[in-house]
């Protein structure tokens, strides 16, 4: 099952010259927060304003305590602005799957957990007054061929997800073209536009007792002193939260993530063909699809082509790939966006949520997997309530401290495994290319200049950008992601721009640079 709950675009120009860009982001300019200039000292710092960091900041601020968010970028231009805008109770990867794991009465509470976090956004939407499409839909996993795995999956996962106390039942009737050979629906889920919503609610909560930073990266975080530093100020907190997608810096909560990428496509429909809901298809060439309506057009988005962050030589097929499907399942005009993101899978299905095993006042949220949006209110609400001491019965469900190695550690072996490969296999290999003068334009390519390797991009200007190899967090050689234009690290997920600026993941330091040259002859740079 595919969601993508979890997508991050960096805006450059891909296949055909599509620029990589959410179709979240049309529309006019929203509110723009000021950047940190003073230091600061206040009860809880937050790094990140995606969806986990926002809502953690409500929470706490409706208390009265004092907030700071410190933001990289801008308010959700993370991963919570390029998702799907789906919101469901159940999970990805299956319930029924957890539930040979965990036993039914986890997966219940964790049912519940993600019901309630519907529930929060829905209230947030009414409080605050938040224009951001949101409505009650239902959810479909459905097949389209006789399969016998297909079949037992939708009637596996309506079974788990009626234990579990949804209301979900079997059918082979759904508002989609084509035959529908089995389907599970889902009532009451939800769907909104994701952007929208976490910026309006940063606007609605913003104020001296809760301060929001853009444009203001962390480069430096001492756990021991509860200190935080931008490149020109620090804040001083009680607590920090690492509303970051995953911990920033070292934490031995990495070792037990998978970072995935996922691709997105969305075009124009001929005519509005589907209605809302959340569709989800299963079997090899699983995809999510929704419908979603801007400025009075009607848009169906696709989502799918799942892949190990820096472990897939052409990512731009995966565009190819969900273009040919959305063209031969829908009538739609051109492909008009298309976007790519990232998620990290725990290695016992659940995330990690609460006080982090360094330290008792830093807080991390991690291993969503493709279903972000609901896990990151969940974690905004029970780093809140842990921090204000008023308790969360969904605490101990996530806990960030759990030690679960049994149903860990085939993912677990599996992971620390592909890490260890892919260190070596870089390292060891000689795949590099041993001249600048090689390297095309509008491509990236490792170089090996007298043993080191170098990541050089040679941009449409012919400007070459030369960086070091080496990841910033615990020194994997990156990977050229064409699709992108990025250096993505294969180990645990860090990413970083064509200039060594860093997009995703832990690394906190951009790659070193090394020179920007002109000359197409230059085969040396000064290390």
């Amino acid at each position: 099952m595919t969601t993508m709950s979890d997508m991050q675009d960096d805006g450059e120009e891909g296949e055909d010259g599509l620029s990589c860009s959410s179709l979240w982001r049309a529309g006019p300019v929203p509110q723009v927060f000021p950047t940190l200039n003073a230091d600061l000292s206040v009860d809880v710092v937050i790094i990140g304003a995606g969806i986990t960091g926002i809502t953690a900041a409500a929470h706490i601020a409706g208390t009265g305590r004092t907030v700071a968010v410190l933001e990289m970028r801008r308010v959700g231009a993370g991963t919570t602005g390029h998702s799907t805008g789906n919101l469901y109770a159940v999970v990805g990867e299956y319930l029924y799957k957890l539930a040979k794991k965990w036993g039914d009465d986890k997966v219940f509470a964790i049912v519940q957990s993600r019901a309630r976090a519907i529930d929060t956004i829905e209230q947030n939407v009414a409080a605050f007054h938040l224009d951001c499409n949101f409505s009650r839909q239902p959810l479909a996993l459905y097949s389209t061929v006789d399969s016998l795995s297909e079949s037992y999956d939708i009637e596996a996962e309506c079974q788990a997800a009626s234990r579990a106390g949804l209301d979900a039942r079997l059918t082979n009737d759904l508002p989609l073209p084509g035959v529908i050979k089995k389907a599970m629906v889902v009532r009451n889920q939800a769907q909104f536009h994701p952007l929208k919503y976490v910026q309006q609610l940063a606007a609605a909560i913003h104020s001296p007792q809760c301060q929001i930073y853009e444009e203001s990266p962390v480069l430096h975080m001492d756990a021991e002193n509860n200190i935080v530093k931008t490149a020109t100020h620090k804040v001083q907190a009680d607590h920090i939260i690492l509303a970051t997608h995953t911990p920033k810096g070292v934490s031995v909560v990495q070792t037990e993530l998978r970072p995935y990428r996922e691709y997105a496509v969305a075009a124009l429909q001929n005519t509005p063909q589907l209605p809302g809901g959340i569709f989800w298809s299963t079997g090899p060439d699983a995809t999510s699809t929704r419908a979603v309506t801007l400025d009075g057009k009607s848009y169906v988005m696709m989502i799918g082509e799942q892949h190990k962050t820096g472990q897939k030589n052409d990512p731009e097929a995966a565009y190819r790939v969900l273009s040919e499907l959305l063209r031969a399942r829908f009538s739609v005009q051109s492909i008009d966006y298309q976007w790519s993101g990232q998620h990290y899978r725990a290695a016992d299905g659940l995330p990690y949520i609460g006080s982090s095993a360094g330290s008792s006042r830093v807080y991390i949220a991690t291993g969503f997997a493709a279903d972000g949006l609901i896990y990151g209110t969940v974690a905004g609400k029970v780093i809140a309530d842990e921090i204000c001491g008023s308790g969360n019965p969904f605490a101990e469900l996530y806990s960030s401290r759990r030690f679960t190695p049994i149903k860990s550690a085939v993912n677990f072996l599996k992971e620390n495994l592909n890490v260890a490969s892919h260190y070596i296999k870089d390292y060891t290999t000689s795949a590099a290319l041993k001249s600048f003068s090689k390297v095309k334009r509008g491509e990236g390519a490792l170089v090996d200049i007298e043993g080191a390797k170098l990541a050089v991009y040679r941009d449409d200007a012919d400007h070459l950008h030369i960086l070091s190899s080496v990841c910033t967090h615990l020194k994997c050689i990156v990977h050229w992601n064409r699709a992108e234009r990025s250096w993505d690290c294969p180990c645990h997920g860090s990413r970083f721009n064509y200039d060594g600026e860093i997009i995703e993941g832990p690394a906190l330091l951009p790659l070193q640079r090394h020179d920007t040259m002109t000359n197409n002859n230059a085969d040396v740079a000064p290390l």
